[in-house]
């Protein structure tokens, strides 16, 4: 049996599937395709989470797509994160050319080009359906983190929950949360400290500037109402899972708004989800372009929260796909829990290149037809190694890829096309209307004007109070005035002359009497 044979076999075996499956490409060996061996991903696998990974230019936002379309033809819906703006042509068909046709005869799966049900989101001022959550909804351990605060000023905001829980008060946006501190350290500082202890006026002080920083980064367009439901994610339309693109495009350099949605949506989807355990389908797939954003810019604890929740979500039936250049840019702790990679090539211009390709070639399992460290670099556009998890949860074979083609559009849709598909949205009229409710600002502003009120409504009554009469006890009533005797008399030099003067007429007297001068 020749090494092609061998490779055939290999392949077939490794990656052959009982339940149901989607192809993501076909084998290659020696640089070429070889006919029949279909790399096929148990659709039962993916909430196991997976990993793209490429220099850039490599096609891992293509490899996306691909992946993306072929969940919502299997009536798997995604949310993905689009931070280039490159995925809306999920929304159209894609358009034939002989380059496809080929690539599609060599994976061995017939080209169909088909639009897919698209559903436009954005946290910011781009136009789709807004996506929104309220401070309260995060909690104090979750906005701690997000602040990046120490152990004091977790207390303070713990204290701040604590008492907007016990008074009412609903903590929406930030404009609440800043309202609240104001108040603990000015009009209710006696308040607070009987009922919890005394608060440093310099720690919510430091608090305040954090808060004010989160809020250049455009998190007042994120905090507030109506909260988007999750729900809402999950929806199948004409047997097809709807893609909930999140349009991104205009906070690629604001990473701590981009950390903060994406630690608040898997945690929503966490403690909302049931427990579902291992299904023929994720109930869910969620996939984060440019996931270095995510952890370059996190905290240590926002870092472990995200580890927690993706070592823990998958019982909910939900898989997690990171999109990124290099696989050590996501925590080896999350790394080791990716059952699916697709890495792309990497570039070795410089030295460090060179290790973090042979840390990279570390990563994936050994194989007898590849020298991983080689095919790293060799590898052209819309080719990748790719290692999967079977059905009983074993690693399948590495196997250097050649992609199938996206069946929708590979390119971006108009503004006019955008337009289009928010205008028939089912979730715009839902959520895009502005809402501002009563909160803890309104309701604190009314009670320290009911208070300023009370207090000049008291000065008016004391000023407006009758002047004592005749009646009233001499000690009270105005004394007459004192004649120029008595006031001399009470002059303290003038009793002391008095007193000088007495004691030598005194003397004079005495020496008389007795005879002496």
């Amino acid at each position: 049996m020749d090494q092609s044979q061998q490779f055939h076999q290999h392949i077939q075996q490794g990656y052959s599937t009982k339940g149901d499956y989607f192809v993501i490409g076909g084998g290659m060996l020696g640089g070429e395709a070889v006919p029949d061996t279909q790399v096929k991903i148990p659709l039962k696998t993916l909430n196991r989470h997976g990993l793209i990974a490429g220099a850039t230019g490599t096609g891992k936002t293509k490899t996306l797509q691909v992946i993306a379309e072929q969940l919502s033809l299997k009536g798997v819906p995604c949310v993905l994160m689009d931070l280039k703006g490159d995925l809306s042509g999920l929304a159209r068909p894609g358009a034939s050319n002989d380059h496809i046709v080929w690539r599609s005869g060599a994976v061995g799966v017939p080209f169909e080009a088909t639009g897919l049900p698209v559903e436009f989101m954005t946290i910011s001022k781009e136009r789709g359906v807004k996506l929104r959550a309220t401070v309260s909804e995060f909690g104090p351990v979750l906005i701690s983190q997000i602040l990046e605060l120490n152990a004091t000023q977790q207390g303070v905001i713990a204290l701040t929950f604590r008492y907007c829980d016990t008074h009412h008060l609903p903590l929406l946006d930030l404009r609440d949360l800043k309202k609240v501190l104001q108040y603990v350290i000015n009009e209710g500082k006696e308040e607070i400290t009987k009922e919890y202890g005394a608060v440093s006026g310099a720690t919510v002080n430091t608090i305040m500037r954090k808060i004010i920083e989160l809020e250049q980064h455009g998190a007042e367009e994120f905090f507030g109402e109506r909260s988007f439901e999750v729900e809402d994610f999950v929806r199948v339309r004409d047997g097809k899972g709807v893609l909930s693109i999140i349009r991104l495009t205009d906070i690629q350099n604001r990473p701590k708004l981009f950390s903060t949605f994406m630690l608040s949506l898997l945690s929503e989807i966490y403690e909302t989800f049931p427990e579902v355990g291992d299904q023929d389908k994720p109930r869910l797939c969620l996939f984060i372009d440019e996931a270095h954003l995510v952890f370059a810019h996190a905290s240590r604890d926002l870092v472990q929260k995200i580890e927690s929740i993706v070592k823990l979500i998958r019982s909910k039936g939900v898989g997690v796909f990171f999109c990124t250049q290099s696989p050590t840019d996501v925590p080896d702790a999350v790394l080791g829990q990716l059952g699916l990679k697709v890495q792309h090539s990497l570039r070795a211009f410089t030295a460090k290149d060179r290790k973090a390709i042979s840390k990279t070639a570390e990563n994936y399992p050994i194989s007898a037809f590849y020298d991983t460290k080689d095919i790293l670099t060799a590898m052209g556009t819309g080719e990748a190694l790719i290692t999967a998890l079977s059905e009983k949860g074993h690693p399948a074979p590495l196997v250097h890829t050649l992609l199938r083609a996206p069946v929708s559009r590979m390119d971006i849709l108009s503004d006019g096309e955008i337009e289009e598909e928010v205008r028939n949205s089912e979730l715009v009229g839902k959520y895009n209307q502005s809402l501002d409710r009563e909160s803890a600002k309104e309701i604190l502003d009314q009670k320290i004007l009911r208070a300023e009120e009370a207090a000049q409504r008291e000065k008016e009554q004391q000023q407006s109070q009758p002047q004592p009469s005749r009646s009233q006890p001499s000690s009270s009533r105005p004394k007459k005035k004192e004649s120029m005797a008595e006031q001399i008399s009470k002059n303290t030099m003038v009793r002391q002359i008095g007193r000088t003067i007495f004691r030598e007429l005194t003397r004079s007297f005495m020496g008389t009497l007795t005879g002496k001068k």
